[in-house]
């Protein structure tokens, strides 16, 4: 079962969401407001992608934290701490493929891999 990460209201994820379903595409919804980051999860993301592509250092978020916590900031460890504990500066959607793990939201390459699942399920 394919899980979506993210925040309900966020533009991307409905974005994605919507390809989704329009798509066919089984899958599942985790709320990062009401659910928080499993932490198990997380550690699996920052190992796949990399900290600094989950940690989204462009959205507003980020820019509203305090300028001490954001020079904090300077590998996997503490960026994994700030993304725990301020869920909206993670990258969004994260999405849990079958086998592998996407940050963002791209029509094309999620195509691929929704082909690849069809074939291989």
């Amino acid at each position: 079962m394919i899980t979506i990460y993210g925040i309900p209201n966020c533009d991307t994820v409905k974005k994605a969401r919507s390809w989704l379903a329009d798509n066919g595409i089984e899958h599942q919804f985790h709320d990062f407001k009401k659910q928080g980051v499993p932490p198990d999860r997380l550690d699996a993301w920052l190992t796949a992608v990399g900290w600094e592509t989950l940690l989204n250092r462009k959205g507003t978020a980020w820019r509203q934290l305090d300028d001490n916590v954001k020079n904090t900031v300077h590998d996997g460890a503490s960026a994994r701490k700030v993304m725990q504990s301020q869920v909206s500066t993670i990258k969004r959607p994260v999405v849990d493929w079958a086998n592998s793990t996407t940050v963002g939201f791209k029509p094309e390459e999620w195509a691929e891999r929704a082909k690849s699942a069809s074939k291989s399920g």
